[in-house]
């Protein structure tokens, strides 16, 4: 029997990746989730779906999880809202295996000058992510929180991971890296159950990313 997935936010970077690693798996159903098919790039192949909706509309929710083996949710914006949605949702469906990306710094486990450069910058969006990370880790289902370094466009798949209470040093990792990650946790749903993942590039520390 396949997998039934659901991508949250398929359009995006990261979940274009996703896609990518998974699409031409025979074991694999996925399920696009978008606010808006017309701007949607991804290949569809045999064995995908494709939704239009509004994460925080109850009924393309609804419509949406049901039926569903995982989701995977990659979203922006009032993500502390949509978690809550989500969450909720998914237990009303009886759906119990949750992917959900949110950000370094949420457990504020990045030290020294990178992790005060890191608070400057995103500090704002910190406070969103954070409530996000924490209403998943309450919501009692089987979740994975994703916490991304820097993200760059590198073609690269290399990555470490840290767990919630250890340091995060890395300063960046490639979008197709974490997709990478997560992919391998669609594939063994058992990885890193209940946990918190900070997902960075080996051996790339500093004060900042590079780039910035």
């Amino acid at each position: 029997m396949k997998t039934k997935v659901l991508i949250l936010g398929a359009g995006g970077a990261i979940a274009q990746h996703v896609i990518g690693f998974l699409q031409d798996n025979k074991d694999i159903e996925l399920t696009f989730f978008v606010r808006n098919a017309s701007h949607f790039s991804a290949n569809q192949t045999l064995g995908t779906h494709l939704i239009e909706g509004d994460v925080l509309n109850e009924q393309d929710l609804d419509r949406a999880i049901k039926g569903q083996d995982i989701v995977y949710a990659n979203l922006a914006g009032e993500v502390d809202k949509m978690a809550t949605a989500i969450t909720a949702t998914m237990k009303r469906k009886g759906v119990k295996r949750l992917i959900f990306v949110t950000s370094l710094g949420v457990h504020n486990e990045v030290a020294g000058k990178f992790g005060e450069w890191n608070n400057r910058i995103i500090g704002a969006e910190l406070v969103r992510y954070s409530k996000a990370t924490k209403i998943v880790e309450a919501s009692g289902l089987d979740y994975t929180v994703v916490r991304p370094s820097w993200l760059t466009d590198k073609d690269e798949t290399d990555y470490e991971t840290t767990q919630k209470n250890e340091p995060f040093r890395g300063t960046e990792v490639s979008r197709k890296a974490v997709g990478a990650y997560i992919a391998a946790i669609i594939l063994d749903p058992a990885r890193d159950s209940k946990a918190s993942v900070g997902v960075n590039k080996p051996g790339v520390y500093g004060d900042k990313p590079d780039f910035y």
